[in-house]
């Protein structure tokens, strides 16, 4: 009777891994899209312009227009996240995973980014968002893709070499895309020529993956415009356009 109760548990332990495993799968949601939206909160970013930022996403997943373009898709749901960024060890986590299948969750989701603190930092880290945003995934959600949306208004300037953290992305499949709010205020004339356009920088070392795309808001007005419709090309599979695109207030 020991030897056989030995041997009993011995088969279950060596099962356990197996079933654990089993329902680790089983716990993943299969979404459309598992989407991180990383939102640029460095001291270039003046209050109001953060608020516009804010704001542009909340009304962007209260389009009617993007809910039902959510619900089209093949499973009909995706995953969003959603934190800001600034120094090198400063990302939050505003908005939690949120499964959105409809214009309910949309709505729930755009008033949780209403009530979300506005806060603001110093230095521009777009390599450490891109970390912190390939942590993220995995987490409840298996979706047929992974994509990070970087919002910002300028380049690289804190943590480590923004190339190091995109190729780590890309090798692990995630696309990154960007949303660049160009600044047209005309530079002093002694900077002239120094500062490279923010999206050409972001086209070339910011995006990447299949089917990465920048979209690019002429002023912080444009915003919101800009978002509504990145979001809808980021939900949609095949989602045609430019790789640039622009949008104006």
């Amino acid at each position: 009777m020991q030897r056989r109760h030995v041997l009993q548990l011995g088969a279950a332990m060596l099962a356990a891994p197996a079933l654990l495993s089993s329902r680790a799968a089983r716990a993943m949601e299969p979404v459309d899209v598992e989407l991180v939206l990383a939102v640029d909160v460095s001291r270039s970013v003046d209050p109001e312009e953060q608020e516009m930022q804010f704001r542009g996403y909340a009304n962007a997943f209260r389009d009617p227009r993007l809910a039902d373009g959510i619900a089209r898709g093949a499973i009909g749901a995706i995953a969003v996240s959603f934190f800001t960024w600034s120094d090198w060890d400063e990302q939050k986590l505003l908005v939690p995973w949120t499964r959105i299948d409809g214009r309910a969750t949309a709505a729930r989701f755009a008033d949780a980014l209403d009530a979300a603190p506005r806060e603001t930092y110093l230095y521009t880290s777009i390599s450490a968002a891109i970390d912190y945003a390939g942590r993220l995934f995995g987490q409840g959600f298996e979706g047929t893709r992974q994509v990070v949306d970087i919002s910002g208004d300028g380049i690289n300037n804190s943590g480590r070499p923004l190339a190091e953290a995109r190729a780590e992305a890309l090798a692990k499949g995630i696309i990154l895309n960007g949303l660049a709010v160009v600044d047209r205020t005309p530079v002093p004339p002694q900077l002239a020529g120094l500062q490279r356009p923010l999206d050409e920088y972001y086209q070339e070392e910011v995006i990447g993956g299949p089917g990465s795309f920048l979209m690019v808001a002429e002023g912080f007005g444009a915003f919101e415009n800009a978002v509504r419709r990145k979001i809808i090309r980021e939900i949609a599979f095949h989602a045609p356009g430019p790789r640039v695109e622009r949008a104006f207030a």
